[in-house]
């Protein structure tokens, strides 16, 4: 019995893998043909939404959720009163670029602008800039203390 227990621990524990061709066939063709020209303000709030279905009490929490959600690693650059500058890279976003397939990362930064607007309790909005010499993603997150939610 305990064998099976911690057998099934470890299974639980283990990660499944997916190709690249089928995160780009989702991300690059289906959604944006599903959602036509409307595809990144219908991402942004889905991330918005995402966000509001799995709340994160701090910056680290979010960091790890993108880890383990596969959007890849976020790191802070800077951070001031009005907002907080992120970086965002991993080897799916590397090999976007070296494609060059045209993808925008409104999801992520609508689930970005929601878990700080809520960890922040003022309003908030979050853009997307693709760096496309250092192969990466920056996202602006921005924020007025006199807009309280």
């Amino acid at each position: 019995m305990e064998l099976e227990q911690t057998t099934n621990q470890t299974n639980e524990k283990e990660e499944l893998t997916v190709p690249a061709f089928a995160y780009e066939l989702l991300r690059n063709i289906l959604i944006p043909e599903l959602l036509g020209k409307d595809t990144s303000e219908i991402l942004y709030w889905a991330g918005k939404h995402l966000a509001r279905k799995f709340p994160l009490m701090s910056m680290d929490e979010i960091i790890a959720f993108f880890n383990e959600a596969g959007w890849g690693n976020l790191s802070v650059l800077k951070q001031d009163k009005h907002g907080i500058e992120l970086e965002l890279t991993s080897e799916l976003i590397t090999r976007q670029f070296e494609r060059k397939a045209e993808t925008r990362f409104k999801l992520e930064a609508g689930f970005l602008a929601e878990q700080v607007q809520t960890q922040r309790n003022v309003l908030t909005e979050a853009n997307d800039e693709i760096i496309k010499k250092g192969k990466k993603v920056h996202f602006i997150v921005q924020w007025d203390s006199r807009d309280s939610i």
